[in-house]
């Protein structure tokens, strides 16, 4: 999942993107709530985790604004991440449209867990994705074919499960730089090609991710 994660507090924010790259996450980081929205207008989110103390306006008013203003791309969920955890707040963050509510200081285990729980949410696989003779398990970070583990790096791992939930669906190269990698991401790079080129090899033979001539990269369905 591609997440955004807006906090202003420099060091947990370093923290917190850090783990959650590490857990294969794509992770783009505001500080302020111009930051934010700025990314909202360009960027399509699988989750926003929204602080609610900015230093420039109130994430709370953002939260809003994400169920109607044109100009913002609605992530599929919201969480949000504050210190605020009188009862009324729990309510007026609810009430506003977020998915979730964490109160700081929180377990970083704990973030993740309500991550997975959020990308589920969507998830008309349920929790284990199948294609073929492919099986993905995102809660355990495992990934099988015919049977087999699959040994993947984290990227590795994230570019699968992206064409497992968009199987038989022709994915450009730009596809998956959105939402498999984050901002951080040089578009001009061949690491798209590099990262599939390995995955490919992983998956053996017959070939089950093929190329579309001047178009993408499609997962064959079933």
């Amino acid at each position: 999942m591609r997440v955004l994660l807006v906090e202003d507090d420099p060091e947990l924010s370093a923290l917190v993107a850090l783990g959650l790259r590490n857990e294969s996450y794509a992770v783009d980081v505001a500080a302020t709530y111009r930051e934010a929205e700025e990314s909202l207008r360009v960027t399509s989110y699988d989750v926003a985790c929204l602080d609610l103390g900015l230093p420039d306006g109130d994430g709370l008013d953002l939260l809003r604004r994400l169920g109607g203003d044109a100009h913002l791309r609605r992530p599929r969920r919201t969480l949000v991440v504050t210190a605020r955890d009188a009862v009324g707040d729990r309510v007026a963050g609810l009430d506003a449209g977020a998915d979730d509510y964490l109160v700081k200081p929180f377990h970083f285990a704990e973030l993740v867990a309500r991550l997975r729980a959020l990308g589920r949410r969507g998830d008309q696989h349920g929790t284990l994705l199948r294609v073929g003779d492919l099986e993905l398990d995102p809660v355990t970070h495992r990934a099988w074919r015919a049977g087999a583990e699959l040994e993947l790096t984290s990227r590795e791992f994230s570019l699968l499960r992206y064409f497992m939930h968009h199987p038989g669906r022709v994915l450009s190269a730009e596809d998956l730089l959105e939402h498999v990698w984050d901002a951080n991401a040089n578009p001009f790079t061949t690491s798209v090609r590099v990262i599939l080129s390995r995955l490919r090899r992983k998956l053996g033979d017959p070939p089950v991710i093929t190329t579309v001539t001047a178009a993408g990269y499609r997962l064959e369905g079933p």
